[in-house]
């Protein structure tokens, strides 16, 4: 969230909105709403999916959720909009956070589909592409899969680990690759040889 100062509007009026917008269960379009800006809110998503509202965690779930279903990112910060508002909130990594996923089998071809602490469902592949940052100072990777319209999930280290359990190597622009496979595409997460023997 950039330097704005925290307004007025407040979650339960964010969450009105949001119900008020809902369409048959399925996520609003908040890709066509364009409201006015009404300022920040303070409300932030942690690195490991936690929500707080005025410092403290949201403890009901479905609110998460509600709250999930009308977020949008425009450059580098993030909003929750409905039809008639739109107000700044913080997100410190990623929006969602990747907790499970499954392997299966499309077409003689593996299949990995996530599921996110909020709910959301996506299978990796060329709509939907996993990659992995690197930390610059201590080299630790911070792998993500995209969930929606340039909101990312980060995948759980848990998650992580049992990726690289089914990894393998393949060779992208003339380098070796340790990486994983999903709906055809190969997802590169390190290069083969800074693997460790």
């Amino acid at each position: 969230m950039s330097a704005r100062n925290t307004t007025s509007p407040d979650a339960e009026s964010i969450a009105a909105g949001a119900r008020a917008a809902r369409s048959g269960g399925g996520l609003p379009p908040v890709h066509l709403w364009n409201p006015p800006f009404c300022g920040d809110l303070d409300m932030r998503i942690a690195r490991d999916g936690t929500w707080f509202y005025l410092g403290t965690p949201i403890g009901r779930a479905g609110l998460v959720r509600l709250f999930s279903t009308i977020l949008k990112k425009e450059g580098e910060d993030y909003f929750l909009v409905t039809p008639v508002e739109k107000v700044g909130i913080t997100v410190e990594d990623a929006p969602f956070v990747a907790v499970d996923f499954t392997v299966e089998d499309a077409g003689g071809k593996p299949a990995l589909t996530f599921e996110t602490n909020v709910g959301d469902i996506v299978t990796a592949g060329a709509d939907a592409p996993i990659r992995v940052e690197r930390d610059a100072r201590t080299g630790e990777p911070s792998p993500y899969v995209l969930v929606r319209t340039n909101l990312e999930a980060l995948i759980d280290r848990k998650s992580f680990y049992r990726l690289v359990d089914i990894g393998e190597r393949s060779e992208v622009d003339g380098v070796t690759w340790f990486g994983v496979r999903s709906g055809g595409v190969f997802f590169p997460i390190i290069p083969a040889d800074e693997l460790p023997d």
